[in-house]
This record gives C-alpha cells, sequence and structure tokens, in this order.
C-alpha cells in the first residue's frame, strides 16, 4: 500500500548547535552555496570550523579559459576568500580531480581522509552532502563520509545540506541575519559565476526556505539528518 501520509513540518533552529564544526565540501564553492549561512552563525558563536574541499574543480571551466593548474590554484584562493567572508579560515584541500568516475581504489582513498579528518579534527558537528544529492561528485562525498562515520565510530550530529538537488528537509536554520555574508562569499567565486549565477539560485532557494515558519520574510538554508540529534 502506498504511504499517503504528508512529510512532517521542518523543525525551525533560530541558532545552531554549539561545538566543532567539520564541513565536508565536493568543490571549491559548494561550502558557501550550501552552508555559507550557517558557517558564518558558528563562526559568530566562536565555534571552530574547519573546511574540507574534495576536489580541485578544474572541470568547472568548460570552455578551458585557463591553464589547469592556473585554474585548480584560482579556485582555491576564491574558496579562501569566500571563507574569510564568514570568518573561516581553517580550510584543506583535498585537490582530487571532479567529475570523474570512481574506482573503489578511489573511494577507499576518499575514506582513509575523511577517517583522517575526523581524527584530526574530532568534530562534535559534521555538514556533507545530503544522500540524493544529484552531481556524481555530491553523492561520492556523502558515501565516502558516511563510510568513515562507521570506520571511525564517530558519534555526533551530522546534517546534510543541499546544492544540487531540493531536499524535503528535517531542518531549516533561519540564516535571515548572516545572508549577506553568505551572499558575498558566493561572489567570491567570480570563476564560477562566469558560467553560472549560481549565487541567484541559491539565494532563491534560501527565500523560499523561508516559506514555512518565516512568512516569506527571510532566509533558510535546509538539512536532512544523518546522524545523530540536537
Amino acid at each position: 500500500m502506498p504511504n499517503d501520509a504528508a512529510p512532517p513540518e521542518p523543525k525551525l533552529w533560530k541558532d545552531v548547535p554549539r561545538g566543532t564544526v567539520l564541513h565536508f565540501a565536493p568543490h571549491p564553492d559548494d561550502e558557501v552555496a550550501g552552508t555559507g549561512g550557517v558557517l558564518a552563525m558558528h563562526r559568530r558563536q566562536n565555534d571552530p570550523v574547519h573546511v574540507v574541499v574534495a576536489t580541485d574543480g578544474i572541470a568547472g571551466d568548460p570552455d578551458r579559459r585557463y591553464a589547469a593548474q592556473q585554474y585548480a590554484e584560482l579556485r582555491r584562493s576564491e574558496s579562501r576568500r569566500g571563507l574569510e567572508i564568514v570568518g573561516v579560515r581553517d580550510v584543506t584541500f583535498w585537490g582530487f580531480p571532479d567529475n570523474c568516475v570512481l574506482s573503489a581504489s578511489d573511494v577507499e582513498l576518499g575514506v582513509q581522509r575523511a577517517t583522517a579528518e575526523l581524527e584530526r579534527v574530532r568534530p562534535t558537528i559534521v555538514y556533507l552532502p545530503w544522500e540524493h544529492e544529484g552531481h556524481p561528485d555530491h553523492h561520492a562525498l556523502h558515501t565516502i563520509v558516511l563510510a568513515a562515520f562507521e570506520r571511525t565510530k564517530w558519534q555526533g550530529l551530522a546534517l546534510g545540506y543541499e546544492v544540487w538537488n531540493a531536499m524535503v528537509p528535517d531542518v531549516i536554520v533561519d540564516v535571515t541575519s548572516v545572508v549577506e555574508q553568505k551572499k558575498n562569499a558566493m561572489l567570491a567565486h567570480a570563476s564560477q559565476l562566469a558560467y553560472t549565477r549560481y549565487d541567484h539560485c541559491m539565494l532563491g532557494l534560501a527565500a523560499y526556505r523561508s516559506m514555512v515558519h518565516l512568512g516569506g520574510k527571510g532566509y533558510g538554508e535546509a538539512f536532512r539528518i544523518v546522524r545523530g540529534s540536537r
């Protein structure tokens, strides 16, 4: 029999939980596109925040306007500038190639890297792409981080965020007070905005997320609870 029940209304968080944060981003810019607001809120309350960017983002230049290594460095510098706008200066770049079909050994290397980050940072809160992100790099990173959770027996609050595909969320975080930081952090990624005005799209999605609880008068970021609870 089909389940005809409507999904539960997402909870509204007016603030973010306190703790040490570890954020996993598939590409340079996903960290601010998906969670720029909550990262700014964590830093506003002086939570330690460490960001991992998994790939070099070279495939984000389909017209080959730059040499590959030059473009990789450009994207890293844009990521650093965007993160500084939301108050984050602790970032690690794994430098994996993007937009590739991953072998079992590729996945294992990713799990080893994610495991090392969990053991080094010892976070209480982890942000990762949510389970149904349509981009293969986003989906792969979700799978990799989940495997690292199991390998390390990590216990904490893990929240899945949206970029490529909108979700039915468990939680909406009110990021109205920091939305200008999110906007400016996305604008730091000029090399990507030259191809796609994703800042327009992500701010529109954030505005939509204000509809249920905020009367459409603010901005929210949406999350799925992957494990743990607040």
